[in-house]
Protein backbone atom coordinates (compact mmCIF):
# COMPACT_ATOMS: atom_id res chain seq x y z
CA UNK A 1 0.00 0.00 0.00
CA UNK A 2 1.56 3.43 -1.07
CA UNK A 3 1.04 5.74 1.52
CA UNK A 4 2.67 8.87 1.54
CA UNK A 5 4.96 10.28 4.20
CA UNK A 6 5.58 13.39 6.48
CA UNK A 7 8.22 14.16 3.86
CA UNK A 8 6.25 14.41 0.98
CA UNK A 9 2.85 15.57 2.08
CA UNK A 10 1.74 18.93 2.07
CA UNK A 11 1.88 20.66 4.91
CA UNK A 12 -1.93 21.65 4.26
CA UNK A 13 -2.87 17.80 4.78
CA UNK A 14 -0.77 16.89 7.63
CA UNK A 15 -2.45 13.92 9.31
CA UNK A 16 -2.08 13.27 12.98
CA UNK A 17 -2.41 10.53 15.18
CA UNK A 18 -3.47 10.36 18.64
CA UNK A 19 -3.64 7.57 21.46
CA UNK A 20 -5.25 8.93 24.80
CA UNK A 21 -4.00 5.48 26.68
CA UNK A 22 -6.68 4.00 29.70
CA UNK A 23 -3.61 2.09 31.34
CA UNK A 24 -3.93 -1.37 30.65
CA UNK A 25 -6.92 -0.49 27.80
CA UNK A 26 -3.88 0.26 25.75
CA UNK A 27 -3.59 -2.82 24.59
CA UNK A 28 -6.54 -1.45 21.90
CA UNK A 29 -4.15 1.13 20.90
CA UNK A 30 -0.81 -1.47 20.45
CA UNK A 31 -3.22 -2.93 17.93
CA UNK A 32 -4.50 -0.20 15.92
CA UNK A 33 -0.23 0.67 15.63
CA UNK A 34 0.80 -2.51 14.70
CA UNK A 35 -1.97 -2.53 11.78
CA UNK A 36 -0.43 0.80 10.91
CA UNK A 37 3.18 -0.37 10.79
CA UNK A 38 1.88 -3.48 9.08
CA UNK A 39 0.04 -1.42 6.36
CA UNK A 40 2.86 0.99 5.51
CA UNK A 41 0.71 3.87 7.34
CA UNK A 42 3.00 7.06 8.52
CA UNK A 43 1.61 10.34 10.39
CA UNK A 44 3.14 13.74 10.54
CA UNK A 45 2.32 14.07 14.32
CA UNK A 46 1.97 11.68 16.58
CA UNK A 47 0.62 12.62 20.09
CA UNK A 48 0.80 10.20 23.09
CA UNK A 49 -1.15 10.02 25.99
CA UNK A 50 0.09 8.14 29.11
CA UNK A 51 -0.29 4.22 28.04
CA UNK A 52 -0.71 6.13 24.48
CA UNK A 53 3.17 8.06 25.05
CA UNK A 54 4.75 4.25 25.62
CA UNK A 55 2.40 2.76 22.51
CA UNK A 56 3.69 6.13 20.14
CA UNK A 57 7.76 5.72 20.35
CA UNK A 58 7.51 1.79 20.10
CA UNK A 59 5.40 2.97 16.82
CA UNK A 60 7.63 5.45 15.60
CA UNK A 61 10.82 3.45 15.99
CA UNK A 62 8.83 0.55 13.64
CA UNK A 63 8.89 -1.90 16.63
CA UNK A 64 6.07 -4.13 15.88
CA UNK A 65 4.91 -6.28 18.33
CA UNK A 66 6.55 -4.81 20.87
CA UNK A 67 3.61 -2.86 22.47
CA UNK A 68 1.71 -6.17 22.32
CA UNK A 69 4.04 -8.05 24.84
CA UNK A 70 3.86 -4.75 27.19
CA UNK A 71 0.32 -5.88 28.08
CA UNK A 72 -0.24 -9.34 27.50
CA UNK A 73 2.95 -10.73 29.29
CA UNK A 74 5.14 -8.24 31.33
CA UNK A 75 2.30 -7.21 33.39
CA UNK A 76 2.16 -10.61 34.76
CA UNK A 77 5.49 -9.48 36.64
CA UNK A 78 5.94 -8.73 40.52
CA UNK A 79 8.34 -6.03 39.34
CA UNK A 80 5.58 -4.89 36.96
CA UNK A 81 3.21 -4.04 38.72
CA UNK A 82 2.17 -5.82 42.64
CA UNK A 83 1.20 -4.77 46.13
CA UNK A 84 4.63 -5.78 46.98
CA UNK A 85 5.90 -2.79 44.32
CA UNK A 86 3.08 -0.60 46.38
CA UNK A 87 4.79 -1.31 49.90
CA UNK A 88 9.07 -1.00 48.99
CA UNK A 89 8.38 1.68 46.31
CA UNK A 90 5.38 3.72 46.92
CA UNK A 91 4.34 2.55 43.68
CA UNK A 92 1.46 -0.61 42.57
CA UNK A 93 3.05 -0.19 39.22
CA UNK A 94 6.72 0.67 38.70
CA UNK A 95 7.42 2.47 35.76
CA UNK A 96 10.94 2.78 36.06
CA UNK A 97 10.79 -1.14 35.60
CA UNK A 98 8.89 -0.49 32.79
CA UNK A 99 10.76 2.78 30.88
CA UNK A 100 14.03 1.11 32.41
CA UNK A 101 14.36 -1.59 33.41
CA UNK A 102 13.24 -2.89 30.38
CA UNK A 103 13.14 -0.37 27.50
CA UNK A 104 16.78 0.57 28.26
CA UNK A 105 19.71 -0.33 25.68
CA UNK A 106 20.93 -3.38 28.01
CA UNK A 107 17.01 -4.36 28.93
CA UNK A 108 15.25 -7.08 27.85
CA UNK A 109 13.29 -5.58 25.30
CA UNK A 110 15.28 -1.81 24.14
CA UNK A 111 13.43 0.72 22.53
CA UNK A 112 15.15 1.50 19.42
CA UNK A 113 16.45 4.74 20.20
CA UNK A 114 17.90 5.41 16.99
CA UNK A 115 15.22 4.24 14.83
CA UNK A 116 12.84 6.43 17.10
CA UNK A 117 14.98 9.70 16.19
CA UNK A 118 15.23 8.80 12.81
CA UNK A 119 11.64 8.80 12.16
CA UNK A 120 10.53 12.31 10.80
CA UNK A 121 7.49 12.59 12.32
CA UNK A 122 7.13 15.00 15.47
CA UNK A 123 6.27 13.47 18.72
CA UNK A 124 4.42 15.26 21.58
CA UNK A 125 3.84 13.90 25.06
CA UNK A 126 1.32 14.96 27.06
CA UNK A 127 2.03 15.23 31.05
CA UNK A 128 0.32 17.02 33.75
CA UNK A 129 2.24 19.02 35.88
CA UNK A 130 1.49 18.12 39.33
CA UNK A 131 2.34 21.73 41.32
CA UNK A 132 0.46 23.88 38.10
CA UNK A 133 -2.36 20.99 37.19
CA UNK A 134 -1.34 22.00 33.25
CA UNK A 135 -0.42 20.48 30.65
CA UNK A 136 2.50 19.75 29.48
CA UNK A 137 3.67 18.61 25.85
CA UNK A 138 7.21 16.87 25.39
CA UNK A 139 8.89 16.44 22.19
CA UNK A 140 11.71 14.31 20.86
CA UNK A 141 14.38 16.25 21.96
CA UNK A 142 13.39 15.66 25.72
CA UNK A 143 14.43 12.23 25.19
CA UNK A 144 18.09 10.93 25.64
CA UNK A 145 18.92 7.22 25.44
CA UNK A 146 18.14 5.53 28.06
CA UNK A 147 16.14 8.08 29.59
CA UNK A 148 12.66 8.46 29.04
CA UNK A 149 11.56 10.36 31.58
CA UNK A 150 8.99 11.86 29.41
CA UNK A 151 6.92 8.36 29.42
CA UNK A 152 7.26 7.96 32.74
CA UNK A 153 5.93 11.97 33.30
CA UNK A 154 3.24 11.21 30.97
CA UNK A 155 1.77 7.58 32.19
CA UNK A 156 2.06 8.34 36.36
CA UNK A 157 -1.23 7.76 37.37
CA UNK A 158 -2.36 8.97 40.56
CA UNK A 159 -2.18 6.82 43.69
CA UNK A 160 -1.41 4.10 41.72
CA UNK A 161 2.39 5.92 40.94
CA UNK A 162 3.95 8.43 42.87
CA UNK A 163 4.76 11.60 41.14
CA UNK A 164 7.14 11.28 38.78
CA UNK A 165 9.99 13.38 38.93
CA UNK A 166 12.17 14.32 36.23
CA UNK A 167 14.66 17.21 35.50
CA UNK A 168 13.47 19.36 38.27
CA UNK A 169 9.59 18.72 37.17
CA UNK A 170 7.01 17.19 39.25
CA UNK A 171 4.24 15.35 36.87
CA UNK A 172 1.15 13.35 36.77
CA UNK A 173 -0.60 11.61 33.92
CA UNK A 174 -0.91 13.54 30.92
CA UNK A 175 -4.81 12.08 30.95
CA UNK A 176 -5.57 14.59 34.17
CA UNK A 177 -5.08 17.75 32.03
CA UNK A 178 -5.78 17.05 28.63
CA UNK A 179 -7.40 13.26 27.74
CA UNK A 180 -8.11 14.17 24.15
CA UNK A 181 -5.27 16.76 22.83
CA UNK A 182 -7.05 17.37 19.44
CA UNK A 183 -6.13 21.11 20.14
CA UNK A 184 -2.71 20.62 20.78
CA UNK A 185 -3.06 18.49 17.68
CA UNK A 186 -4.48 21.39 15.51
CA UNK A 187 -1.92 23.81 16.57
CA UNK A 188 1.14 21.54 15.47
CA UNK A 189 -0.36 21.69 11.81
CA UNK A 190 -2.40 18.86 11.72
CA UNK A 191 -5.68 19.34 8.77
CA UNK A 192 -6.72 15.70 9.92
CA UNK A 193 -6.32 13.53 12.80
CA UNK A 194 -6.63 9.23 14.00
CA UNK A 195 -8.10 9.35 17.73
CA UNK A 196 -7.60 6.63 19.15
CA UNK A 197 -9.80 5.71 22.30
CA UNK A 198 -9.54 2.79 24.70
CA UNK A 199 -13.41 2.61 25.79
CA UNK A 200 -16.55 2.94 23.08
CA UNK A 201 -17.36 6.11 21.75
CA UNK A 202 -20.63 6.30 23.65
CA UNK A 203 -18.53 5.62 26.75
CA UNK A 204 -19.54 8.87 29.20
CA UNK A 205 -16.76 9.55 31.87
CA UNK A 206 -17.57 10.53 35.62
CA UNK A 207 -15.81 12.27 38.21
CA UNK A 208 -17.01 9.39 40.57
CA UNK A 209 -13.93 7.24 38.89
CA UNK A 210 -11.44 10.18 39.79
CA UNK A 211 -12.92 11.13 43.53
CA UNK A 212 -10.49 8.88 46.02
CA UNK A 213 -7.67 10.38 43.89
CA UNK A 214 -9.03 13.43 44.35
CA UNK A 215 -9.16 13.38 48.04
CA UNK A 216 -5.94 12.01 48.19
CA UNK A 217 -4.21 14.43 45.69
CA UNK A 218 -5.60 17.44 47.32
CA UNK A 219 -3.31 18.38 50.46
CA UNK A 220 -0.18 18.03 48.41
CA UNK A 221 -0.92 18.76 44.61
CA UNK A 222 -4.45 21.01 45.07
CA UNK A 223 -4.10 22.01 41.71
CA UNK A 224 -3.38 18.93 40.36
CA UNK A 225 -6.37 17.63 42.02
CA UNK A 226 -8.22 20.46 40.86
CA UNK A 227 -7.52 19.58 37.30
CA UNK A 228 -8.40 16.00 38.50
CA UNK A 229 -11.71 16.75 39.08
CA UNK A 230 -12.14 18.32 35.95
CA UNK A 231 -10.66 15.52 33.98
CA UNK A 232 -14.07 13.28 32.82
CA UNK A 233 -15.97 16.63 31.38
CA UNK A 234 -12.74 17.70 29.54
CA UNK A 235 -12.51 14.27 27.94
CA UNK A 236 -16.59 13.67 27.25
CA UNK A 237 -16.02 17.61 25.34
CA UNK A 238 -13.05 16.19 23.53
CA UNK A 239 -15.04 12.98 22.91
CA UNK A 240 -17.74 14.70 21.49
CA UNK A 241 -15.50 17.34 20.00
CA UNK A 242 -13.40 13.96 17.95
CA UNK A 243 -16.87 12.83 16.74
CA UNK A 244 -17.75 16.33 15.42
CA UNK A 245 -14.69 16.49 13.58
CA UNK A 246 -15.17 12.73 12.08
CA UNK A 247 -18.56 14.19 10.37
CA UNK A 248 -16.93 17.08 8.72
CA UNK A 249 -14.37 14.38 7.55
CA UNK A 250 -11.51 16.05 9.54
CA UNK A 251 -11.09 13.23 12.58
CA UNK A 252 -11.47 9.22 12.07
CA UNK A 253 -12.14 7.85 15.21
CA UNK A 254 -11.30 4.17 16.19
CA UNK A 255 -12.12 2.85 19.15
CA UNK A 256 -13.41 -0.50 20.55
CA UNK A 257 -17.35 -1.35 20.66
CA UNK A 258 -16.26 -2.89 24.45
CA UNK A 259 -13.44 -3.61 26.58
CA UNK A 260 -13.32 -6.99 26.78
CA UNK A 261 -14.08 -6.78 30.80
CA UNK A 262 -10.45 -4.89 31.08
CA UNK A 263 -10.10 -1.98 33.02
CA UNK A 264 -7.18 0.25 33.56
CA UNK A 265 -5.33 -1.97 35.67
CA UNK A 266 -6.19 -5.54 34.61
CA UNK A 267 -3.64 -7.77 33.90
CA UNK A 268 -5.85 -11.04 32.80
CA UNK A 269 -3.60 -11.53 29.23
CA UNK A 270 -6.99 -13.25 27.66
CA UNK A 271 -8.22 -10.27 27.90
CA UNK A 272 -5.75 -7.69 26.82
CA UNK A 273 -5.11 -9.59 23.78
CA UNK A 274 -8.69 -10.02 22.96
CA UNK A 275 -8.57 -5.93 23.38
CA UNK A 276 -5.68 -5.85 21.02
CA UNK A 277 -7.06 -7.91 18.43
CA UNK A 278 -10.26 -5.21 18.40
CA UNK A 279 -8.06 -2.39 17.46
CA UNK A 280 -5.95 -4.33 15.15
CA UNK A 281 -9.30 -4.81 13.43
CA UNK A 282 -10.48 -1.42 14.06
CA UNK A 283 -7.73 0.13 12.68
CA UNK A 284 -8.75 -1.20 9.07
CA UNK A 285 -10.20 2.38 8.08
CA UNK A 286 -7.08 4.34 8.94
CA UNK A 287 -5.08 3.75 5.69
CA UNK A 288 -7.42 5.27 3.40
CA UNK A 289 -7.91 7.89 5.69
CA UNK A 290 -4.35 8.54 6.43
CA UNK A 291 -4.61 8.69 2.42
CA UNK A 292 -7.21 11.27 2.05
CA UNK A 293 -9.26 8.80 0.43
Amino acid sequence: MNVSTPKDRPRADRVGVIDVGGGLRGAFGAGVLDRCLDEGVSFDVCLGVSAGSGNMVAYLAGQRGRNRLFYTEYPQRKEYMSVRNLVTKGSYLDLDYVYSVLSNSDGEYPLDYDALLANPAALVVVATDALAGKAVYFRKADLRRDDFGILKASSGIPVVCRPCRWEGGTYFDGGIADPVPLARAFAEGCARVVVVLTRPRSYLRSFKRDRFAYRMLRRRFPRAAEALRGRAARYNLGVARALELEREGRALVVAPDDCCGADTLTRDPARLERLYEKGYEAARAVPAFARGA
